[in-house]
This record gives structure tokens, sequence and C-alpha cells, in this order.
């Protein structure tokens, strides 16, 4: 039965193919694979292979592969993605030796592409359960780990009609879960071969705080570096609020509140940056100097931009440092799919704020438990938030330590699973 939905999902992509970009660049990718794994091999090293679906699950596993490279550089690093939003953004990642797309779990597609690589280990992270991929590489004797796995009572595995399926998670060499109740999960399927060592993504927001990059035109726009404003004598710096990933519901909610409340400086780093939702971004702030980030790239004085009010982010990869700056931060997506990462504004001890879609994230339930995290389900929880954040400035602080707090005592995973796994 699951070779056969494979087959008729295989179909669909085809299909789909032929009118969507994204769908057509994944079709492209997995047929290439096998063509990149045949020029690049080295058929005398040893090969690690980890598989990410997408860019989150990458961001999961990418401490794992840089420890591992630091610690045993004899092994070399094949990594495989699923998603074009995953493999587009890191095919040039230089902590891996191969990069390529997976291609789907047909028997075939399996057999070709493992006889092409032989991993001596495989590490699939969270979400990734490929039958015939784990079957054969059961098969031939190869470890399997899951890592930074997490378990849900409606996920297939523990429904009656899904049993015959579970067998997959036989496969497996050992499952290092986020949390009990995975492990508990596991254990009324006949899975024991469980450890709870957490999520390595709390790994990595402490590699991306310290690599975090200094910002001058940031500073310039805060009038000086949020560290800096005890020191200077100056008259008290306004607060900052930092919007990250933020999506068309999100402004609805925190726009509105900062066009009445001026006294504050605000950032918004939008998660689509494009013409159209920069210009509806702009036409909601009433009344306000704003700027977007890209167009003062090139001032010869940043003096002026202390007078900006609103500035917009309209480029990637600043977001994770921009939140250093932040006094209260607030990401995106809890009005759609999912919010988006909590964590990197967490680290820098600042509140965070997002929507009501959290159930499925793990650290945003820790965040609100511990004080740190807040969850709105509109406009007027927004306002109540703030305005106690503005009547007791000292609930900030306090707010922004519990969430540095949290982060702090939630990491070490990849330290747990490299230390259990056999190298």
């Amino acid at each position: 039965m699951y070779n056969l939905i494979i087959y008729i999902y295989q179909l669909g992509v085809i299909i789909a193919s032929l009118f969507n970009e994204k769908v057509r660049k994944m079709w492209r990718g997995e047929r290439e694979a096998i063509r990149i794994l045949k020029e690049k091999v080295d058929p005398n090293a040893k090969y690690v292979w980890f598989h990410a679906a997408s860019l989150g699950e990458f961001e999961q596993g990418r401490p794992l592969m840089e420890q591992l490279r630091q610690d045993h550089p004899e092994y070399k690093i094949l990594l495989t993605f699923f998603s074009p939003s995953g493999y587009e953004v890191r095919k040039n990642y230089a902590g891996a030796d191969i990069i390529c797309y997976l291609p789907l779990d047909t028997i075939t597609n399996a057999r070709r592409f493992l006889r092409n690589i032989r991993p001596v280990m495989a590490f699939f992270i969270k979400y990734e359960f490929w039958y015939n991929y784990l079957h054969i590489l059961k098969h031939r004797g190869v470890p399997v780990y899951s890592v930074s796995s997490i378990f849900r009572p409606g996920q297939i595995f523990f429904r009656w009609y899904g049993r015959q399926y579970s067998h997959v998670l036989k496969c497996f060499t050992h499952f290092f879960v986020q949390n009990e109740i995975s492990k508990e999960l596991l254990g009324t399927i006949g899975i024991t071969n469980v450890s709870i060592v957490g999520d390595t993504r709390f790994d990595r927001v402490l590699q991306i705080k310290t690599a975090a990059k200094q910002l001058p035109i940031v500073e310039a726009f805060l009038s000086q570096p949020k560290s800096g404003a005890a020191e200077s004598g100056s008259a008290e710096a306004p607060k900052v609020f930092v919007a990250g990933s933020s999506w068309q519901p999100d402004e609805d909610i925190f726009i509105p509140f900062f066009n009445e409340h001026k006294d504050w400086k605000l950032i918004i780093a939008p998660h689509v940056i494009g013409e159209e939702h920069l210009k509806q971004i702009e036409s909601k702030l009433v009344d306000r100097n704003v700027a977007r980030y890209s167009s003062l790239e090139h001032l010869e004085s940043l003096d002026s931009l202390k007078y900006l009010e609103i500035l917009i982010i309209d480029c990637f990869g600043l977001l994770s440092s921009i939140y250093h700056y932040a006094d209260v931060t607030y990401v995106g997506g809890g009005f759609g799919v999912g919010i988006h990462n909590t964590l990197e504004a967490a680290v820098w001890d600042v509140p965070v704020i997002f929507g009501p879609n959290n159930e499925r994230f793990q650290e945003a339930q820790g965040l609100k438990a511990c004080g740190g995290g807040y969850e709105i389900t509109g406009a007027d929880d927004f306002r109540r938030i703030m305005q106690r954040f503005i009547d007791a400035p000292q609930t900030i602080t306090e707010s922004g330590r519990q969430s540095g707090t949290f982060v702090n005592q939630m990491t070490g995973a990849t330290k747990k699973v490299l230390s259990a796994v056999e190298l």
C-alpha cells in the first residue's frame, strides 16, 4: 500500500511540476541527485548521512554536523533535503561535503541512492520516516538515528489503521526525542530504544548568538548600541520593539499600536520580502518617519538615522542579530500555519510575543510556562501586554531574564546525542 501511495504521489509531483516552479525545482533536483553522487562521492571515504526535510530541520541537524566534523574529521558528510525551501537556501553550506535532494522513496530510488553513497551511519532529523530507505539501511546493518524527534497521540503510528506502517520505526537504531510524552508513546508500540535529550535547536541558537553581527545601520537608527545606553550618560533611549518573520495578520495587530505609541522605535522584519508586501506595510504606518534597510546601506553618514522612527528590514540574514537590539520582540506566523523561530529572539533575554497557533511548538509552550513568552489571540491581547510593559518596565527585564534562562537550561542535546552514538 505504501509503495502504491508513493507512486501515485510521484505522478502528482510530475504533473504539478508543469505548473509550479517550487515543485519543478524539487522534481529536477531529485532526478539530478544520483548524478551528483556519482560525480562527487569519494569511494574511499566514510560518509555520514544527514537528512533534513527543509530549512527548519537543517537548523536542528546543523549543530550535530558541525560538532561531528570538528571531533571526527575522518568522516565526510552527505546532506540531503526533500524541500526546495531547504535545499535552495543551503545548497552551498560549507559544513557538508555533498549536498543534494533526496529522491522520492521508491524501492528503485532508495537502492540506487544507497548503492552510490554507502553511508556508515545516518541521521534523520525530526519528522522523517522514509519506509524504503529505512528498511534497506536496516537490511544492510547501517545504524540509523532519529534526532530531535517528537511524537503526538494523533500521529499515524498510534492509530489502529497505522499500526502496519509503524513497523518502519523498528528500523531505527535509536531515537533521541525531545520529551517524555514522545518516549511514552513509542513505548506503547514496543519501541524502547529511546533517550530524552531535548532539542538541538537550543544549541543552534546559542551558536547563532555567538556569531551575531554588529549592525551599524541599526545602531545608528537607535542612536547608539543598546549595550552602551547605560554608560553613555545621555537621556534614556527609546524602547525598541522588533517584529520578526511577520505576516499581514501579525502586522494588522502591532502596527496600529505603534501608530499611537510613537515613543517606541519599531523594527519590522517581514517573512515575505516582496515589493507588494513592503508597500502594504508602509501604507499602514501613519505619519511615521520610515526607511527600508537596503536604502541606507550606501549612505556616507549615518548620523541622520537617529531621526527615523521605523526601520523595515527588506533583506535576509539579519534577523537573528537584530533581536539583540530589542527590548520586546514579536515572532510572526502564529495566525497562520504556525509560529516561526521564537528561540532566536528568546536567547537574547527578551520577552517574546506570538500568535495562537503554537500548540505544536514545544519551545513556545516552555516560554509561556516560564513567563518569557506571551500568546495573543488578537489586538486586545497585544495592547494589554504592551500596556503592562509600559506601566511596569521592570516586567520587561524580568520576563526577558526568564526567556534567556529557559534557553540556556535546555541546551546540551548535541553533546548527549554524539556521546551516545558509536563513532
